[in-house]
């Protein structure tokens, strides 16, 4: 075999043996929803537990409403690099005896270009004064976040 018939096969099997480097998803830093909301997310911890604090925005339509605490978990990203992640809000409300409450559930996703989007289905828990309002007392929906760069 001459050599450049060797330096083929070689650069073939190092082509076959080198795979695409996998992105993986971090729910570390700043994120903004489809509602113009602000989360900022820590860096996780050993145990893929994190906090931080989340901004209502303009859609919340609740002036009431203060930059609250977050705290959730995520998938360890060693095991699967789009990892399913929840995270609950304790609202802080001028009016505290108000109480609100919101969890967030879902997953973290990167596109072929590297982007990554949280896609995530909330339930948000207020106060009831009786079990007869009970009813009203929670609303469910979707959010999808962005990563600010």
């Amino acid at each position: 075999m001459g050599r450049s018939a060797f330096a083929l096969v070689l650069v073939l099997a190092l082509a076959v043996c080198v795979a695409p480097v996998e992105r993986k998803c971090l729910l570390s830093g700043s994120w903004r929803s489809d509602t113009g909301c602000r989360m900022v997310v820590y860096t996780l911890d050993k145990d893929s537990r994190f906090s931080g604090f989340y901004l209502p925005g303009p859609a919340a339509g609740d002036s009431q409403l203060l930059t609250s605490p977050l705290e959730g978990s995520q998938q360890d990203t060693g095991l699967v690099p789009q990892p399913i992640f929840f995270f609950t809000v304790n609202w802080r409300l001028r009016d505290s005896e108000a109480a609100r409450t919101t969890v967030f559930l879902g997953q973290c996703y990167v596109d072929t270009k590297g982007e990554e989007t949280l896609h995530a289905l909330w339930l948000l828990r207020e106060a009831a004064d009786s079990p007869a309002e009970d009813w009203k007392a929670t609303r469910i929906g979707t959010s999808i976040f962005t990563r600010i760069k």
